[in-house]
């Protein structure tokens, strides 16, 4: 990560983390920012898309889902007062083919942790949403949170009825919650061999040699979000006084057909993309105003 995202104050109290997802491409740099600032963490994760070699080795690693019944009695013992969360279904176009699967894992299991992390006495809960899955086809651009929800997939569809339930956690017993709305992340430990992460995917084909598959006209615009700022992000939740919903961007769209041609000339390829058809359930632009971020957790990107 970036330094910016691991620096220390003076006196910063340890703190009981709990990571889902920490074996993952962005949890797993949000475990070791949080190691860096002293605190206690303990990590949730199935290993089904993580990896445990990305598991900071003084983290506790509990492998389990997040449907588990076991969850529950994983944070009695762990007893966090803040649990980050970031274990997912996170394919838009596997959440398209399989909307009830994609249900089962990103809202019954968020249920599940709710429950568990009231059980537990949890204080804080950051959760990561999806600026560029929720709000749909944008009317304007950059999108505030003000934006309305709609969303085109059944993933962003299942990011929106999480954080509804947030609130109710929030309101009802006292969780003070913060929903963080992601761009497009991209930096490492991001996997190039599944459907999403257009830079990872890109970077490994023209390093082999092979020419890379763009869905639709490449015009498509998106904003690309690096690993460290969202760390910063989660790490400014820790000790905020303004739970909500915050935009995670830098406000700016940039087209698949530009990333492709950057990531050439960086590579020294001279291959050329492969047009496919576009994919149903994406959005054609997108670009997240993180003011809100700005104002109230001191965040930029």
């Amino acid at each position: 990560c970036c330094p910016h995202a691991l620096e220390e104050e003076s006196v910063r109290p340890s703190l009981r983390v709990t990571v889902t997802g920490g074996a993952g491409f962005i949890g797993s740099h949000i475990v070791d920012a949080l190691i860096l600032q002293g605190h206690q963490v303990a990590v949730i994760d199935d290993l089904s898309s993580g990896q445990r070699e990305r598991v900071n080795p003084q983290a506790r690693l509990h492998q389990l889902s997040l449907t588990d019944s076991g969850v529950a009695e994983m944070l009695q013992q762990e007893h966090p007062q803040v649990i980050i969360h970031h274990a997912a279904q996170v394919n838009v176009r596997r959440s398209v083919a399989n909307p009830m699967e994609d249900a089962r894992v990103n809202v019954l299991g968020s249920l599940n942790l709710f429950e568990a992390a009231v059980g537990c006495g949890a204080e804080r809960f950051i959760f990561a949403s999806s600026g560029g899955a929720m709000y749909g086809e944008p009317r304007q651009l950059p999108c505030s949170e003000e934006h309305s929800v709609e969303p085109l997939s059944p993933y962003g569809a299942a990011k929106a009825a999480v954080e509804t339930y947030l609130h109710y956690y929030r309101q009802i017993h006292g969780l003070k919650c913060f929903a963080l709305r992601y761009a497009n992340v991209y930096g490492p430990r991001q996997d190039p061999h599944g459907e999403a992460g257009v830079v990872a995917i890109f970077t490994l084909a023209l390093l082999e040699g092979r020419p890379p598959s763009i869905f639709g006209n490449g015009d498509q615009e998106r904003d690309f979000v690096y690993v460290s700022d969202v760390v910063a992000a989660n790490l400014a939740c820790l000790t905020s006084d303004s739970p909500g919903a915050y935009n995670v961007g830098t406000g700016e769209g940039t087209s698949v057909n530009q990333i492709f041609a950057l990531l050439r000339s960086l590579t020294g390829s001279e291959l050329e993309p492969v047009y496919g058809s576009a994919k149903v359930g994406e959005v054609y632009r997108i670009a997240l105003d993180a003011t809100r971020a700005r104002q109230h957790l001191g965040w930029t990107p």
